[in-house]
């Protein structure tokens, strides 16, 4: 018989935190049956070596493909249930976060289910987004106002049931019917955006993104190797996933307004944002990861 839940982790130099996830996931998942998979995807710390010596998941080596290819190759390795669970390795789940989730994905017209996420201190991360667009590229999220922010700021908003254009990507439930749908995560994007294109794709495909907060999962955050490299990665393709949704014209400007509001940035001290504002004026300082170094415009 399959299981109720194929669960997919991808790791990389998780060997400190991975182990508490898969910890947590027997109380989280209750009642269900799962097939849990790691993808491991390069580490050099230990990570296989923890993983090895456990009995509760199947580990898969790979080279570091990036977060969606290490997610599509671990859909491919486990067994095929309707539902699948995405995790990176710095959660902690809840006791019957899961089962939870599963609900919110069974209502008609939902292909992904998101879950409140919290802070280890306890504190609520925002973690609903609103969809990219010029108004909101403005720098402007400090007014909290929807029309100027993609996150989700009314806490009100996070205590019930919601529908929602994305949602943080650390933790997804999909249907393999979206999965399908969609032929998989973007593996172009490497590393940042790619759940944002996913629950976008979605939606045009005409399945929804669902906020449940009975759902509860703890991000440590702050695990991922966040350095220059990765925060470049994450302007750059901010950029080229609204190029790919929009015309030539808007999304010039939201080029120039991306490169403005990390010049912004770089005033007030950050100074990987000079390496982003570089790598948007000259493609070729852009990640080879990611592609799109051959012209201005990253697609």
């Amino acid at each position: 018989m399959l299981p109720d839940v194929a669960v997919v982790i991808v790791t990389h130099n998780s060997a400190h935190v991975v182990g508490d996830l898969l910890d947590s996931l027997p109380a989280a998942l209750g009642r269900l049956t799962a097939d849990v998979v790691v993808v491991d995807c390069g580490s050099t710390d230990g990570t296989t070596d923890v993983l090895a010596a456990r009995g509760d998941c199947r580990v898969v080596p790979s080279a570091n493909v990036g977060y969606a290819g290490g997610i599509n190759r671990g859909v491919r390795t486990a067994l095929p249930a309707e539902a699948i669970l995405v995790l990176n390795p710095d959660l902690r789940l809840q006791e019957n976060a899961v089962p939870a989730l599963l609900t919110a994905l069974q209502q008609p017209k939902v292909g992904i289910a998101a879950p409140q996420v919290r802070s280890p201190d306890g504190e609520l991360v925002l973690s609903m987004r609103r969809e990219p667009t010029l108004l909101r590229a403005l720098g402007l999220k400090r007014t909290r106002l929807a029309i100027f922010s993609e996150y989700v700021s009314d806490l009100e908003q996070y205590t019930r049931p919601c529908t929602v254009d994305w949602a943080l990507g650390a933790i997804l439930l999909m249907s393999r019917q979206c999965f399908e749908a969609l032929g998989g995560w973007d593996e172009t994007y490497f590393f940042y955006s790619e759940e944002t294109d996913l629950a976008l794709r979605a939606r045009q495909a005409g399945l929804l993104t669902r906020y449940e907060p009975r759902a509860v999962a703890v991000h440590l955050g702050g695990e991922s190797g966040r350095n220059h490299k990765t925060y470049v990665m994450q302007v750059v393709n901010r950029v080229r996933l609204y190029r790919r949704r929009h015309g030539v014209l808007a999304s010039w400007c939201y080029f120039w307004l991306a490169a403005a509001n990390e010049l912004s940035r770089m005033s007030r001290g950050r100074r990987e944002s000079w390496s982003a504002i570089a790598a948007l004026l000259r493609p070729s300082l852009r990640p080879v990861e990611l592609g799109c170094s051959g012209q201005r415009m990253p697609r």
